[in-house]
């Protein structure tokens, strides 16, 4: 935890941190695993869903969220647990390639307005995520009750998410170094976790 919380810090001044590539590939193989089960079975549409696929990719629309919203990079961990929390109570609702943009948005600045000093106004979030005010509106009020207003991130939590994302980045590493701190799923909402990384 500490190696990973260190690293989140450094990278808060250098020009994209490592976060935002994990969680862009974690995110994007979920809503590919997802979209191809789509096919086998029909899912619930919701207000995250959009009519087409958006053009930009998950990296860019992560790297633009952090350019502009200047959340912390630990918000971006948190929005991660709250994703995975959503996806848990929401199992009708898969994370795919139609909601995964408007759900990422919406995770961040719900987890910007929870844990940071410093955040921006929904209508600014709504620039940045390229959807209307009313939308980003719309779209924090039923995020906010898919999670049942389950918003606090226990240090145990956050821990365990950071592990995860510590064993993620080492794996993307290209030479695949040694963990020095093997990370077990003791927590009850990390073994949850699991599923959405799948």
């Amino acid at each position: 935890m500490a190696e990973l919380q260190a690293i989140l810090e450094d990278q808060a001044d250098s020009v994209m941190p490592h976060v935002i590539s994990i969680l862009s590939s974690l995110l994007q193989h979920v809503a590919d695993a997802n979209d191809y089960s789509c096919r086998l079975q029909p899912q619930k549409i919701s207000v995250f869903h959009g009519l087409t696929r958006p053009t930009i990719s998950l990296q860019s629309y992560l790297q633009r969220i952090f350019k502009y919203a200047n959340c912390s990079p630990s918000c971006f961990v948190v929005a991660y647990v709250y994703l995975d929390r959503f996806a848990q109570k929401q199992p009708s609702l898969p994370i795919n390639s139609f909601n995964v943009h408007r759900l990422l948005i919406t995770s961040v600045l719900v987890s910007a307005k929870f844990m940071d000093d410093f955040y921006y106004n929904n209508a600014f979030y709504a620039k940045v995520g390229g959807i209307s005010t009313a939308e980003m509106n719309m779209l924090e009020v039923d995020f906010l009750f898919g999670l049942g207003f389950q918003l606090n991130v226990t240090p145990t939590a956050f821990h365990t998410y950071c592990c995860f994302l510590q064993q993620e980045m080492f794996l993307q590493s290209p030479l695949h170094l040694p963990l020095k701190h093997q990370c077990s799923f003791t927590d009850d909402e990390s073994a949850h976790q699991k599923q959405l990384a799948v």
